[in-house]
C-alpha cells in the first residue's frame, strides 16, 4: 500500500501496484494509472538528490541532469522517461516543496484582506530565500515560466481573491499578478542582501497602496532578532 501525506512524504509497504491519485504533467505519473511501490522510491529518490544538489549550488547552471542521475543512483534517461525533461523534474521538486506552504497558509474571510495578503507574501519571500537556486531554476528557465505552474495559479488566486475582498473584483486578477512580482525569484536575487526587516517594509507599503488600508489593519509583527 502507498500513501502519500499533503506534505509530499510517501509510505510503502510492498504489495501489487495501486492507484495513484496525482498529476505530473512533465512525466509518466497520470492520475488513476497503476504505480509500483519501487517506481516511487525511485521518483522520492529522484527529487531527494536533486534537491540536496540544488541546496548546495550557487547557480541553477552548476546542475546538470547528468549530475542528478548520478546523485540518485540511476540513469539519465530515468529521468526523462519520469519528468519529461530538466524543467519537469525542477517543476516536480518546486511543486512538492510548496506543498508545505501551501498547507500551512490558508485566506479567512473574517480577517483583514490586506494583513493576510502581507501574510502571503513574506511566506513566499522566505520560501524563495530558502530555496533561492531552486527557484531561480524554475522561474528563469525559458519554458519553466514561473506562470506556467501549479503553485503559481494557487498563489494567484489566493491573492486575486484577498484583492477583490479589498477593493472589489474589477482588476483583482491584474493587481494579484502584480503583487506576485514582488516576490519573483530574480527580484529576491537582485536584493537578496537585503535585511528582511527592509523587505517587510516595502511588502507593507506595496500591499497597503494596492488593497488600501483604514488605519486599523496590524501587519505582523517581524521576529525579533
Amino acid at each position: 500500500m502507498i500513501v502519500l501525506s499533503s506534505s509530499g512524504t510517501v509510505a510503502i509497504a510492498f504489495g501489487p501496484p495501486v492507484r495513484f491519485n496525482y498529476t505530473d504533467r512533465q512525466s509518466g505519473w497520470r492520475e488513476g494509472c497503476p504505480v509500483r511501490a519501487d517506481a516511487l522510491r525511485n521518483r522520492e529518490s529522484v527529487l531527494a538528490a536533486a534537491g540536496r544538489l540544488f541546496d548546495a549550488a550557487a547557480d541553477p547552471d552548476q546542475v546538470s541532469m547528468d549530475d542528478i542521475a548520478a546523485a540518485a543512483g540511476v540513469g539519465k534517461g530515468t529521468l526523462f522517461r519520469r519528468f519529461g525533461d530538466r524543467i519537469g523534474l525542477i517543476r516536480a521538486l518546486y511543486e512538492q516543496r510548496g506543498l508545505l506552504l501551501r498547507d500551512a497558509l490558508a485566506v479567512s474571510p473574517t480577517r483583514p484582506a490586506t494583513e493576510q495578503a502581507v501574510e502571503l507574501l513574506r511566506a513566499m519571500l522566505r520560501f524563495k530565500l530558502d530555496n533561492r537556486v531552486l527557484t531561480l531554476a524554475l522561474e528563469s528557465a525559458g519554458s519553466g515560466s514561473p506562470y506556467r505552474n501549479e503553485a503559481y495559479d494557487h498563489w494567484h488566486a489566493l491573492l486575486a481573491g484577498l484583492v477583490a475582498q479589498a477593493r472589489g473584483p474589477q482588476t483583482a486578477d491584474y493587481l494579484a499578478h502584480a503583487l506576485l512580482a514582488a516576490v519573483r525569484s530574480d527580484l529576491v536575487e537582485h536584493l537578496r542582501d537585503w535585511p528582511e526587516a527592509r523587505w517587510h517594509a516595502g511588502l507593507n507599503a506595496l500591499v497597503s497602496s494596492v488593497l488600501g488600508d483604514d488605519g486599523q489593519t496590524g501587519f505582523p509583527a517581524d521576529p525579533p532578532r
